[in-house]
């Protein structure tokens, strides 16, 4: 069996028509959707709306911590904006052509940055993606190994659009059980896997995948979110992290073979 895994889309739906080639599934571990791009600011729903030069301050204002101002600055530009209309509009045409780019079979979960509440628009039966199943606190037999899926962040300053408590987070890594396999969007609380080298901060990681790994003892734990990762890849006891890249920036499936 050959699974490719992909995380942090960010609207690369080009590389995505192609990830799937060559392996009998494929695995995508969320965010989809691109607000705003770090390394390119006149990419994303954001400056879209508002223009390159304030995503540059939008950007500035969040990498030096300054979050309140971010978010002042932010409320400003909105103002006058029917900020729902807005988002969805943007969200829902990205989706139709990142969902429709994923090959049949894909299993997937969400990212921080997603909104699942859209998805059953545009994955399963009657969709532009009716190859693709939905997974979040649930399991999955591929080939022969078990996969579990949990979804979404947890909550941060940034305030993205999918960030849940961390009871709730919990309780969606603990109905899991034993798996072959643990999928997240992030990673566990492991500071070398949450470092991000080039954003210079911590980001969350889960206390509760961390323990889930050293109580059942997967054979991996795949994750993304960190793009520009301190530590890539480490093993914790028998399981083997993997963060499995930053697909928007790379292009490239990590790979999977049993």
């Amino acid at each position: 069996m050959r699974v490719h895994v992909v995380s942090d889309v960010h609207g690369n739906a080009e590389d995505l028509a192609r990830a799937g080639d060559g392996a009998d599934a494929l695995v995508c571990l969320g965010d989809l959707v691109l607000f705003l791009d770090y390394a390119d600011h006149s990419r994303g729903i954001f400056p879209d709306l508002f223009g390159t030069a304030n995503a540059d301050r939008i950007v500035e204002l969040r990498t030096a911590r300054r979050f309140d101002e971010a978010r002042d600055f932010s409320r400003s530009l909105w103002e006058g904006v029917d900020r729902k209309a807005a988002t969805l509009a943007a969200v829902r045409k990205q989706y139709t052509e990142l969902f429709a780019a994923f090959p049949t079979p894909t299993y997937a979960t969400y990212g921080n940055v997603d909104m699942p509440t859209l998805w059953p628009e545009y994955a399963g039966p009657g969709t532009v993606s009716p190859g693709t199943t939905v997974l979040d606190g649930e399991r999955v037999e591929i080939g022969g190994l078990v996969f579990g899926f949990v979804g979404g962040g947890l909550r941060t300053p940034m305030n993205t659009p999918f960030e849940i408590s961390d009871e709730e987070y919990a309780a969606k890594v603990e109905v899991l059980g034993e798996v072959d396999v643990l999928c997240s969007h992030i990673p566990p609380e492991v500071p070398d896997l949450v470092y991000d080298t080039v954003a210079r901060r911590f980001e969350r990681g889960s206390r509760a995948l961390l323990d889930a790994i050293r109580r059942t003892r997967p054979r991996y734990s795949l994750f993304g979110h960190v793009h520009q990762p301190l530590a890539a890849r480490m093993r914790i006891g028998a399981t083997e992290c993997v963060n499995v890249g930053h697909f928007a920036s790379t292009g490239r499936p990590w790979v999977l073979e049993w």
